[in-house]
């Protein structure tokens, strides 16, 4: 491990041949990983109706999913820091485009339950990998923005969801994983002979100590001896709470404030957040690569301003009897919020090992999935002794403050290359 904190501060950084090539085929992937995972939620009628499975059944599609690929995000992430992380990627491509497809010859609930927990399996290893290779190719000031183009192209996977439910209706409900299924295996064979790692006479040998073998429980133990990535746990932690509210309870805070249908509620309180999230992981990775170039701080400080003005956006959403003013809030708060998801994993390079890049990021993906969770059913507590939504949205308006304080008291250990 590099003894000076910030090795390369003083030297010029080409970026590798492909660097935005990688990128650029990961948006694809990082789209038909959220794609394939979300698109069974939009055909709930259409499946419960064919199979005769209850809601609470359909609802434990979902559970095993997340808890399956939460649990295992810590490990999938360790793979991708071991082994090659573009392959790491391929195998997790054409596996999870084989369950989709599998997924369309389910004839039972058991049969069903069973492809979603090796979806969550062979997702839990592409996010992790993809985002480290990502900051292999772009140790710069190209990290950030780079790191938010492709989630960018997660968050159109996530607003393209509704394919799925389009195409149950029109067709059948097993169509649909056919076609994403059979998309995702011809492309995960394409990407063989385009995603590449980064070459070894690239890599920067300040950051990373070659031919040092690595250890998954070593790795841990090294991770959680840095102050800051327990800060960072706390902040994606309390961040995931706040992001699982919202989107879990805003369809039901326009409807019951504002005495709306229940297609309008829905409307207005998801038709700009996938548009503005989109346009909000780009914006806040441009800003911080910008602001880097003269802070080293950039990074975190862009997304903690981010969070300082997604506060008090919802606190206003929260507050008034206006339903425009309401909306305006929001939309302030999808935009600005996404600034951390640009920036997450540059963060996380600057206070990780860089042996250990995606094995962090597993781990901040699998707290947040349980602390989500978690989030979701205790808003439902609260809901159900009728506390008001609009207290829980201020709640998470102060996390959000809290979160910027957390990413504000986070110390670096290692520095961009210029």
């Amino acid at each position: 491990m590099p003894t000076n904190p910030f090795p390369s501060l003083a030297k010029r950084h080409q970026l590798p041949a492909g660097a935005w090539l990688v990128v650029f085929l990961l948006c694809i992937v990082g789209c038909l990983n959220y794609l394939d995972r979300v698109m069974i939620t939009t055909m709930r009628s259409s499946i419960t109706d064919t199979l005769h499975i209850s809601d609470a059944q359909f609802g434990l599609l979902t559970s095993v999913f997340l808890w399956v690929y939460g649990i295992l995000s810590p490990f999938a992430g360790f793979l991708a820091d071991k082994f090659k992380r573009s392959r790491v990627i391929i195998i997790s491509l054409f596996v999870w485009s084989a369950v989709t497809y599998l997924t369309a010859h389910a004839t039972t609930f058991n049969e069903l339950l069973l492809t979603r927990a090796l979806m969550g399996l062979s997702e839990a290893c592409y996010l992790p990998a993809a985002l480290a290779l990502i900051a292999d190719y772009h140790k710069g000031n190209t990290r950030s923005l780079a790191t938010g183009l492709h989630m960018g192209g997660v968050s159109l996977g996530q607003s393209f969801g509704f394919a799925g439910g389009w195409i149950a209706e029109k067709h059948n409900w097993t169509d649909a994983f056919s076609l994403f299924g059979i998309v995702g295996v011809v492309y995960s064979l394409v990407l063989i002979f385009f995603l590449k790692d980064i070459p070894a006479d690239q890599k920067d040998h300040n950051e990373v100590e070659e031919n040092k073998k690595v250890s998954f429980f070593d790795g841990l133990k090294n991770l959680f001896s840095e102050r800051s990535f327990w800060l960072l746990l706390a902040f994606w932690g309390l961040l995931g709470i706040v992001g699982w509210m919202l989107v879990g309870w805003l369809p039901t805070y326009y409807k019951e404030h504002f005495n709306l249908s229940q297609s309008t509620a829905g409307f207005y309180a998801t038709f700009y957040i996938y548009p503005l999230s989109f346009v909000g992981v780009i914006l806040g990775g441009f800003l911080a690569d910008r602001f880097s170039k003269k802070n080293p701080k950039g990074r975190i400080w862009v997304p903690a301003i981010g969070l300082c003005i997604a506060a008090p956006a919802i606190f206003l959403a929260s507050s008034t009897s206006v339903v425009w003013i309401t909306i305006i809030g929001f939309m302030v708060y999808a935009l600005t919020r996404t600034f951390s998801d640009a920036n997450l994993m540059p963060i996380l390079c600057m206070v990780a090992d860089p042996r250990y890049r995606a094995t962090g990021y597993g781990v901040l993906n699998m707290f947040a999935c349980i602390i989500g969770g978690l989030g979701i059913y205790f808003s439902g507590l609260l809901k159900d002794a009728h506390i008001d939504l609009s207290v829980m949205f201020i709640v998470a308006g102060v996390f959000m403050v809290l979160c910027a304080g957390l990413l504000a008291s986070i110390r670096l250990k290692f520095q961009q290359t210029k």
